[in-house]
């Protein structure tokens, strides 16, 4: 009995031992990290004083802290910044879909301003500004070492006033200015139209209006053909649209499903992990949807993009999207400022990241570039005759009129597609696509 009990508080005071080997550094260690913490914070304190003090011109306190932040939050990702009260009333103009500027999304990549995509109908995408460009000067002011917050600052101005951006881009040997003139951006979210009997739903921006307008804008074009059953099929286009709120893009994605996840987010921390799940009610009823991306698609498209691939409800189309993954939480601070820090990153229902890989199509369709100089020579070269054309040529006595007003209007259905693929080759594409899997449902 002596012997278990010795035993027992043996085993206790190894026990302690052991403990205090393993905690005793531990707090050391966390002792030595508060420590060296605010020895920065003097640090900085220091620094602070010394250029108040000593700096070779007055300097604004204010604009100091302001500086101090921001570098703080753009050291950690190309997303996190810090919004003075006026850029705060900018971004919250902009999720309402009304906001004074040259309509371009952009973003910082190695200290080099890159376009994510220019917003339809805007003057930079009049302008002809593509995504994937690289702003390096405005009005002759270079960019570079600017913070993302003060580029977008110089490309600010009064509406009607113009700008000229130096512009980089792939495949393009030297820069070139771009001139802008500035306007209020009027974003209409979700424009839609009818090409034959496919509906096109262009969706260019995610704000608090996108799923009120994609619902409106689908069920008015169901009507105007006839019904659901004179509906070939859908073509969701995302090409360009950068992004925005995320449960508008949980909406979206809703909209085509009737079950199961949309997306996911994950923080740092396991409790900081949301799923977003689907509800009945598919606004298509199982029709056939293609969806069109490409580089400019970012951010709540590419979730869109990913549930509707990973569900196999929709075949994606276009080129590789931007690829940013990441989720952005803004915190109103005092002062009526607010802090944009990325949170956590967003997960499709296959469980993949998206952050800087972006969704791949099924169908990878390039937009060919047109060559204004090619164009003399393809209207030379694409005049054809028929039999038809021949003067004096028979007419076919045998058709009834019943059979020419159909080969009429398949004419013109022939002549109104090749339009379009000159227009927009990947939308083309994608009609073309819808047509082919009506077929082989066999409700063509």
């Amino acid at each position: 009995m002596k012997k278990f009990i010795f035993a027992a508080i043996a085993g206790t005071f190894a026990g302690v031992i052991a403990t205090t080997q393993v905690t005793g550094p531990l707090l050391a260690q966390e002792a030595q990290q508060q420590s060296d913490v605010y020895e920065q914070l003097d640090l900085f304190g220091n620094i602070f004083e010394r250029i108040r003090s000593q700096y070779v011109e007055d300097v604004d306190e204010g604009e100091l802290i302001e500086a101090a932040i921001n570098g703080m939050l753009t050291s950690l990702d190309p997303h996190s910044s810090f919004l003075p009260p006026a850029d705060f009333d900018d971004m919250r103009e902009q999720t309402r879909g009304e906001f004074g500027g040259l309509g371009i999304e952009v973003t910082q990549e190695e200290g080099f301003v890159k376009v994510v995509s220019p917003m339809d109908g805007t003057p930079a995408d009049v302008a002809g500004m593509e995504a994937g460009d690289f702003i390096t000067h405005v009005d002759g002011e270079s960019l570079l070492g600017l913070t993302l917050n003060e580029a977008v600052e110089l490309m600010r101005g009064p509406v009607g006033s113009e700008t000229v951006i130096t512009v980089v881009r792939e495949g393009v040997d030297e820069p070139f200015d771009v001139s802008i003139i500035r306007d209020t951006i009027q974003l209409t979210a979700v424009r839609t139209r009818i090409e034959g009997s496919t509906v096109v739903l262009r969706v260019t921006t995610f704000n608090d209006q996108t799923y009120d307008n994609l619902s409106e804008g689908l069920a008015k074009s169901v009507e105007e053909l006839g019904g659901i059953e004179n509906v070939n099929g859908f073509v969701l286009d995302l090409r360009n649209n950068p992004g925005g709120l995320l449960n508008q893009a949980i909406a979206v994605s809703d909209a085509f499903l009737n079950a199961g996840e949309i997306v996911s987010t994950r923080g740092r921390a396991p409790e900081d992990g949301e799923r977003w799940n689907a509800r009945d009610g598919d606004l298509t009823e199982g029709l056939p949807i293609v969806v069109l991306i490409n580089g400019g698609s970012a951010s709540a498209s590419e979730i869109v993009a990913g549930a509707l691939q990973d569900h196999r409800r929709a075949i994606v189309v276009g080129t590789r999207s931007f690829g940013k993954g990441s989720v952005q939480t803004i915190m109103p601070l005092r002062g009526d400022g607010a802090m944009r820090l990325t949170t956590a990153r967003y997960y499709t229902p296959s469980g993949r990241s998206i952050q800087a890989l972006g969704v791949s199509p099924d169908i990878v369709v390039e937009q060919p570039r047109r060559d204004p100089n090619a164009e003399a020579e393809e209207e030379t070269q694409g005049f054809s005759r028929t039999e038809a054309d021949l003067r004096g040529s028979l007419d076919n006595d045998s058709i009834s009129e019943d059979e020419r007003r159909l080969l009429e209007e398949e004419r013109a259905r022939v002549e109104e597609a090749a339009q379009l693929r000159e227009e927009d080759y990947q939308l083309a594409y994608a009609i073309d696509l819808l047509t082919g899997l009506r077929a082989l449902s066999g409700n063509d």
